[in-house]
C-alpha cells in the first residue's frame, strides 16, 4: 500500500481526498482505496497489493460484483492512509 500512497502523493488531490482502511474480509486483511467522485469504481487489494475486486462504483454504484458482500461482511475498520493535502 505504500506504492499506492506514493502514487496518489504524485497525483493531484482527489475532491474527496482519497483514503484507505484496512479490513478483514473472508479471513483476510483487505485493504480498500476510494476514488474521486462520481461512477468511479473503489478498489479492493490483499495484503500483497493484488486488486481482489471493486466492491462499489461504476454506473449502478455496486462495484463489479466480484465481492457484493463485502459493504455486509467487513470487520476491523482501521483508517491507514488519507490524503492530508
Amino acid at each position: 500500500m505504500e506504492a499506492k500512497i506514493r502514487q496518489h502523493y504524485k497525483a493531484e488531490k482527489a475532491n474527496p481526498p482519497i483514503h484507505i482502511y484496512s479490513y478483514q474480509y473472508n479471513g483476510l486483511t483487505v485493504y480498500h482505496e476510494s476514488t474521486p467522485c462520481c461512477d468511479q469504481f473503489t478498489n479492493l487489494y490483499n495484503a500483497a497489493g493484488q486488486l481482489l475486486c471493486h466492491p462499489e462504483g461504476g454506473l449502478t454504484g455496486r462495484g463489479d460484483g466480484k465481492c457484493a458482500d463485502f459493504s455486509e461482511t467487513r470487520t476491523e475498520e482501521k483508517l491507514v492512509w488519507q490524503d492530508p493535502r
